[in-house]
């Protein structure tokens, strides 16, 4: 009988033998056979078994009822060995068994068939070291240990010094015992966050309970940090291991500040409501009076929408009442954020994002340095959805704020509704070329608005709906299309008619009475009548123009430069308008003044529309757009071997002259242009310049600069912008063969105290940014003859620069700061410390002067399970 022959057997009867240990056949004769024939055990060499997975399915035969009840798959990477004898499997090295939802892992593996256990434990390197040691994963749930001992029928095991994860934390224990219901019985154990092995800091006890997906139970307990234990003890502890939200208080910090007393903050509960609602109250109490209650809610719904919802109410009170320093505040601030998907409803959407506060709120409540810095802050909610793809409505919220003024505009609501551009001429089934009335448009949109303006501390007054402005606004726009003459001439016509609806106007008359206010009695006062009923205000106007396009190119032969080309863009345009401001349409009146002279007003004064423009209008207007580029060599570049530089990207010069005008025909000339250097240093420049002379008190008279003073332009007013925002970082030097680092980019606060996610990837990066604004405006005085010409210029500029460096692979360095040139003096400047402690980190950030000067220092668990274990000491910034 050949070798391969009788290998094949001892295969096949090994086979059968697993098939005979694991189901338990009853038949005894056949039983008895095979004791006969194949001896007390037989091994399985490495070369028949490595990495083969043996499997055992038990259908189709009589089963013991100690059976194993499912398949059962295994692998050695080293030897099984089988006694069938004793009913026991022996594995080695780098073994794995897999039987319904358990995956065991171990360099050692005993398998006893006839009581349904298995013993795993680790081995030894030839240097002592443990290895393989077992890693026992049911479900979800994993754990390491050194053996373990388990029995997969009923579900119980026995494990020795183990290490296993629940939720966010670790769970070591020098025996364990797992029951039938997955509840753990640790002795002598301890629960950490880290994940050593031997962790940074442990709470060790003596007997605990763990109740998966719900929460570890622990008897007396102390606090150990690098093995030495601390003072902190409890004498149970309660350790949640529920993944995903659960209700629970929010404890609190605490301290004192120089100006408010003892304080406890951010301290309340957390209602853990649902899958996709929770809810956060918490609050500040200070032993001076000052308080604060701080609600929020998160919500989410996948695929549908999600946002949250913070609102704030502050008493902030500073120093002692009756003293001179005394000041008490009522804050708030409103902060909703709502997105939707996009796949929920494609043709309406729904978002809101609103961010309203009062004037001194982020003052004395300041979330972060940002918050502070900003001095305007707007708001929207807002609707939209469309019909036919056609015609599409849009209903919004808006607000804007500006904490300086103390002035805020809130639209309540704004509504918008608008039609596609239809062609009535054209025919639904094209037929040959377009006729030149094929091109006629019709363009539809109205717009309604109710609007107030006010102050935040009188926001919420009893009537504040009085000072409310309203109005609709309907527009629609007859346009030919652009129409080719001459091949290189675009013409353009358009007719614009607007409509304005408002439910009231204004009458202004003199009256010689006494007006009694709150700064005292007014004596013969203009009085204003609001008239209530509707209103329609209506104009219209006609609009041709014509535009082309003009190159200009100049090649060098020789040199860097290959060429330079130059890029015009005239237009010239015609518009007329009839005088609405004649008595025939009933928009404009007449009102007398103290000296008996008639004064012309508008009944739509102050309108959130506007009113019909006044004078008949017969304009024709030229601009000229213009950019300059060149081509320069690059070597970089294998294909053309040149490049393109922007010089100008735009210089645009407008003027126009009004026929229908009886004087001051011709508008002043504006020139503005701008462009971008070396990606990131932009200039901007813009003048005017007035074709007209000037008299005695700085007015415009009707005759041309060039009769006066024999020039054709008297200046008026220059501007000039310059800036430079330039940002380094480690990775833009390592790169190769890059002629220019950084880019253009918006000025943001990358390193906000380090208070969220450190990126420790980039060994260092800086920003600075450059502004200067510099104006020059012309005042004339005492005639056009001889002006006395006085120049105000005007030059703000500030440097500002932030970024964070990696002092070490643990520490790192933020910082942030500028100069005002103007003031002479720093801009807010703040310096962050970061020390990654692994399970642990501290934080420190340091204001050294300003109004917010204050520092703050603070060591925690990096683990938001136990986020309130940590260390806080701080001088607010109120407290100097």
């Amino acid at each position: 009988m050949s070798t391969k022959l009788l290998t094949g057997k001892i295969v096949k009867t090994s086979i059968l033998l697993i098939l005979i240990c694991s189901c338990n056949f009853i038949a005894q004769a056949q039983g008895d056979t095979l004791r006969q024939n194949v001896p007390d055990s037989l091994n399985i060499v490495a070369d028949t078994a490595i990495n083969k997975t043996v499997s055992i399915d038990t259908v189709g035969f009589g089963i013991s009822p100690n059976a194993v009840k499912s398949r059962v798959d295994y692998k050695s990477s080293d030897s099984i060995r089988f006694n069938v004898k004793v009913q026991k499997v022996y594995m080695y090295n780098e073994n794995e068994i897999n039987y319904e939802d358990i995956n065991l892992k171990a360099n050692y593996v005993e398998i006893e068939f006839s009581s349904n256990t298995l013993y795993a434990t680790g081995t030894q390197d030839t240097t002592g070291n443990d290895i393989g040691r077992p890693v026992f994963t049911m479900g979800q749930n994993s754990f390491e240990s050194e053996s373990m001992k388990y029995n997969y029928q009923t579900k119980k095991g026995l494990v020795q010094k183990v290490i296993t994860e629940d939720a966010e934390g670790y769970l070591h224990g020098n025996t364990v015992k797992k029951m039938d219901n997955d509840v753990t019985n640790v002795y002598q154990g301890s629960y950490t966050t880290c994940d050593l092995e031997h962790p940074h800091f442990a709470f060790k006890f003596k007997k605990a309970k763990v109740i998966p997906n719900n929460k570890i139970v622990t008897g007396p307990a102390y606090l150990t940090i690098e093995d030495v234990p601390t003072p902190l003890m409890i004498p149970f502890g309660l350790f949640p291991n529920k993944k995903g939200q659960r209700s629970g208080i929010v404890i609190p910090t605490y301290g004192e500040s120089t100006q408010r007393g003892f304080y406890f903050e951010n301290g309340g509960y957390y209602f853990a409501i649902s899958d996709h609602l929770d809810f956060k109250l918490v609050g500040d109490i200070y032993t001076l009076g000052s308080w604060a209650i701080k609600p929020s809610a998160n919500y989410r719904k996948r695929y549908k929408y999600n946002g949250y919802l913070n609102a704030n109410y502050a008493i902030n009170i500073l120093g002692e009442e009756g003293s001179p320093d005394y000041e008490r505040n009522k804050d708030y601030s409103i902060r909703w954020i709502h997105n939707q998907d996009p796949k929920a409803r494609p043709n309406s959407r729904f978002s809101a994002n609103v961010n309203f506060v009062s004037s001194q709120y982020n003052k004395f409540n300041p979330v972060n340095s940002n918050a502070y810095l900003s001095n305007t802050f707007q708001s929207s909610i807002n609707y939209s959805t469309s019909f036919s793809g056609k015609y599409f409505l849009n209903a919004s919220i808006n607000h804007s704020q500006n904490t300086i003024t103390n002035k805020v505009d809130l639209t309540l609501p704004q509504i918008t509704f608008s039609v596609n551009r239809f062609y009535p001429f054209r025919k639904k089934t094209k037929i040959g070329k377009l006729k030149w009335y094929d091109n006629i448009s019709v363009n539809y949109n109205m717009s309604a608005q109710n609007r107030i303006s006010t102050y935040d501390s009188l926001f919420f007054d009893e009537d504040i709906f009085s000072k409310m402005r309203n109005g609709l606004k309907h527009s629609v726009q007859l346009s030919s299309g652009s129409i080719k003459l001459l091949k290189h001439i675009v013409w353009s016509n358009n007719f614009n008619y607007t409509e304005r609806w408002y439910s009231q106007k204004h009458v202004k008359s003199w009256r010689s009475d006494t007006l009694y206010l709150n700064e005292g009695p007014v004596y013969d006062y203009i009085g204003t009548d609001t008239i209530y009923g509707f209103n329609a205000a209506r104009d219209f106007y006609f609009n041709t123009s014509m535009s082309t396009t003009i190159y200009g190119m100049y090649s060098y032969k020789n040199g860097p430069i290959k060429a330079i080309r130059h890029v015009m863009r005239p237009s010239l345009s015609f518009n007329i308008r009839p005088d609405f401001g004649t008595q025939e349409w009933g928009y404009y009146k007449y009102h007398m003044n103290s000296n008996g002279e008639k004064v012309k007003y508008s009944v739509y004064d102050g309108f959130i529309y506007g009113k019909p423009p006044d004078g008949q209008s017969g304009a024709i207007g030229l601009n000229i757009n213009n950019s300059l580029e060149m081509k320069i060599r690059n070597r970089k570049d294998t294909i053309t071997g040149t490049k393109k530089v922007k010089l100008i990207e735009n210089l645009s010069l407008s003027t126009s002259y009004d026929f229908a005008k009886d004087s001051l025909n011709l508008s002043r000339l504006t020139i503005s242009g701008y462009t971008t250097l070396f990606k990131n240093f932009r200039i901007n420049y813009s003048s005017s310049f007035d074709p007209y002379a000037a008299d005695s008190a700085g007015n415009r008279i009707n005759k041309f600069e060039w009769e006066v003073n024999r020039r054709l332009f008297r200046p008026e007013k220059h501007n000039w912008r310059l800036g430079l925002s330039y940002r380094l970082n480690s990775e833009m030097l390592t790169k190769k063969k890059e002629s220019t680092a950084g880019t253009e980019m918006e000025l943001q606060d990358v390193n906000e105290n380090l208070d969220g996610y450190v990126d420790w990837s980039v060994p260092w990066n800086l920003t600075i940014s450059y502004d200067l604004n510099y104006t020059t405006t012309y005042t004339y005085k005492n005639g056009y003859w001889n002006y006395d010409v006085t120049k105000d210029r005007q030059l703000v500029q500030n440097l500002s620069f932030y970024g964070d460096v990696n002092i070490t692979p643990k520490w790192k360095l933020g910082f942030r700061s500028g100069y005002d040139f103007e003031n002479k003096d720093f801009t807010y400047t703040s310096i962050d410390i970061y020390r990654d402690l692994h399970c642990w980190e501290m934080r420190f950030n340091w204001i050294p002067y300003g109004f917010r000067q204050s520092w703050n220092f603070s060591i925690n668990i990096k683990s938001s399970l136990l986020q309130d274990l940590k260390l806080d000491k701080k001088k607010d910034f109120r407290d100097y």
